[in-house]
């Protein structure tokens, strides 16, 4: 196993475009890491850097204390598994999960050792004598992890590997996946555009917009203290809530009514016309079901209910609201970057199961103000963010946000 270290990586292309622009990372030994962002944004890149399949325009590259941006894939001792799995469909998953060893040169009696650990590791016992056109995806996936666990490797890359895989599926190797990594403690790098994989999968989550790293952190860090719009749309589903916002004093106006907020962030956010308030809908409740203890962790406020979605074990509750044109541009730039998620001018509620809030009800609401992000319009920067659990927020995120016209043409 081995440490990775990414400093001040670039990557460009003919065009001169930084396809991945001045990321610096330090991947620590035994950790899972995530990549994480819409497509486009330089994840796997980045991770075709590590492992040697692109070149490196300007940085370094380190594995352990070991400089590679000169050494050929073979030669860095590193463990790739693809999305499309890249098997062999004319040998037997033996033969499979054998043929790295075999190209090493290793003798029978370690290869089998090897191949018959994974396979027992892998729960592919049964299968060793099949061919892969005669296997699920997931155990397709899984000989494609066989294979790389007998190389003994330094680190593990996973580019995308459950996107061809169904939604129950994904799920099941999600926790595999995750099962394996702790049980050998070997250093990981998982690239995704799957942000519930990123969520439930890594001990830190790098999120990645147009080739710029804009935030590094756990994922609870993440969740709770996104460093700018970009990170708090992109993390959560449902989205974030983000309405427009005026501030006086610790009063903040939304399009519903009147809210307070601690003096900390009222000061933080203070001295501009407008903001962009941002709740996520678990931070919302029927006031009518929430207890004493939570009421008074909040505000409350009357509006009208125009959709009820019932799940059974909660409900989303959906209420419009008009915003003025600079939060509407901003709001579409934002579903441009996260290729086209929606972020409509309605308020999203999540209620609890107890809450007998139907279409068309007049409804008193609750909200918990401590949970509130008040963002700057202009640049997308999370004004109020909670820097002492906000992981790494890279200046140049927000140079780039700055620079950057609220809404393209």
């Amino acid at each position: 196993m081995a440490a990775i270290t990414m400093k001040n990586i670039v990557k460009k292309y003919g065009d001169g475009f930084p396809a991945v622009n001045d990321v610096s990372i330090d991947v620590a030994d035994g950790e899972f890491l995530i990549l994480v962002g819409p497509s486009g944004c330089g994840k796997s890149t980045l991770l075709r850097m590590i492992v040697g399949l692109e070149d490196i325009t300007d940085g370094d590259m380190l594995i352990g204390d070991r400089r590679v941006n000169d050494l050929a894939p073979r030669d860095r001792n590193l463990a790739m598994v693809f999305q499309n799995y890249a098997l062999y469909p004319h040998l037997t998953v033996y033969e499979n999960i054998a043929f790295p060893l075999r190209l090493a040169g290793a003798d029978e009696k370690t290869i089998d050792e090897k191949v018959r650990a994974a396979s027992s590791t892998l729960e592919l016992d049964e299968h060793l004598e099949r061919k892969p056109g005669n296997l699920s995806g997931g155990q397709r996936q899984r000989v494609a992890m066989g294979r790389a666990i007998v190389r003994d490797a330094d680190a593990f890359l996973f580019d995308e590997p459950l996107s061809n895989l169904d939604a129950k599926l994904r799920g099941q190797m999600r926790t595999e996946i995750s099962r394996l990594q702790k049980r050998l403690g070997i250093t990981t790098v998982y690239v995704t555009h799957d942000q519930v994989e990123a969520m439930t999968l890594g001990d830190r989550v790098a999120v990645l917009k147009r080739g710029i790293l804009q935030q590094l952190a756990s994922p609870r860090e993440l969740y709770e203290n996104p460093g700018n719009l970009f990170v708090a749309g992109f993390i959560g589903s449902p989205p974030m809530n983000f309405l427009p916002a005026t501030l006086e004093g610790t009063t903040v106006k939304l399009p519903f009514g009147t809210v307070e907020i601690s003096a900390d962030k009222a000061e933080k956010a203070a001295g501009r016309d407008l903001l962009i308030a941002g709740i996520r809908p678990d931070h919302f409740d029927d006031a009518s079901v929430v207890d004493d203890s939570k009421l008074e962790h909040g505000s409350t406020f009357r509006t009208t209910v125009e959709v009820v979605e019932w799940l059974g074990n909660e409900a989303y509750a959906y209420i419009p609201f008009e915003a003025p044109p600079q939060v509407q541009e901003q709001l579409a730039q934002l579903e441009r970057d996260l290729d086209g998620e929606s972020l409509r001018t309605q308020l999203v509620v999540s209620l609890d199961s107890a809450s007998t809030v139907a279409e068309g009800d007049e409804a008193e609401i609750w909200v918990d103000t401590r949970r509130m992000h008040l963002f700057d319009p202009a640049t997308g920067e999370n004004l109020t963010v909670d820097r002492e659990h906000a992981g790494e927020i890279p200046a140049l995120a927000m140079e780039a946000a700055a620079e950057q016209p609220a809404a393209a043409g």
